[in-house]
């Protein structure tokens, strides 16, 4: 039967001019492209699965694709929201700045005296009242929280640690650095969790000629222990 005798109830439809069809609808439309856009919620659960991933994996260990998964969002949502690695992880410590960054700066003018440039960077980074409350809550959590211990422990290693190790010690370069951080973690606690009265009421200036050469002989000074052979 030639389709002009088909009763016109009967005749398959035609298809819809594909100028009258809204854009979104059409066969070809194609879904743009980059992350999705999500909410705080999303960013919350991107932070709560670094958290856990920094913590049992260590940060070597830990990927933007692994924290993706466990926050069930796309990676290149991870990226969009906190850029690289290194950043998210100070966001998931809460830390209004990147440590890295300031260790950077300590390290411009070589080892001798960098004991000093330390504490002094530490105490400005205190100073800045964005990041006292957030540091205060890393310590307190490392303290009553197996994940926040880990957390700060893998942040020790990799911003003082293995940066120590790596560019300023002569010889033992972990067991120096491993006092530094040690010094740096007591008396941070000391002075600001504590809060000894002496340290407390003490000025940076006393501290840091208090305690920067102790610091400067961990890194380059006699430990009074023989180096292995």
């Amino acid at each position: 039967m030639h389709p002009s005798q088909v009763p016109p109830g009967l005749r398959p439809a035609a298809p819809p001019d594909p100028s009258q069809v809204p854009p979104g609808l059409r066969p070809d439309a194609r879904r743009p492209r980059g992350p999705r856009p999500g909410g705080s919620d999303t960013r919350a659960a991107v932070l709560a699965a670094a958290r856990e991933d920094f913590a049992t994996r260590g940060y070597d260990g830990a990927t933007i694709r692994g924290i993706a998964a466990g926050a069930g969002v796309d990676p290149a949502l991870v990226h969009h929201y906190f850029g690289t690695k290194d950043k998210l992880f100070a966001a998931a410590l809460e830390l209004p700045f990147n440590p890295g960054d300031i260790f950077a700066r300590v390290l411009v003018g070589g080892i001798e005296g960098v004991g000093e440039r330390l504490l002094r960077a530490v105490f400005a980074a205190w100073e800045d009242g964005g990041a006292r409350a957030p540091v205060m809550a890393v310590i307190r959590t490392a303290t009553s929280s197996d994940q926040g211990a880990a957390m700060l422990r893998e942040f020790l290693e990799r911003n003082i640690l293995q940066r120590i190790a790596a560019e300023l010690t002569p010889d033992r370069a972990r067991l120096r650095a491993g006092l530094v951080a040690s010094q740096m973690a007591g008396l941070l606690m000391a002075r600001y969790v504590i809060r000894l009265p002496a340290l407390a009421t003490a000025t940076d200036e006393e501290i840091i000629a208090a305690v920067g050469p102790n610091l400067q002989r961990y890194l380059t000074g006699d430990l009074g222990v023989p180096i292995p052979s």
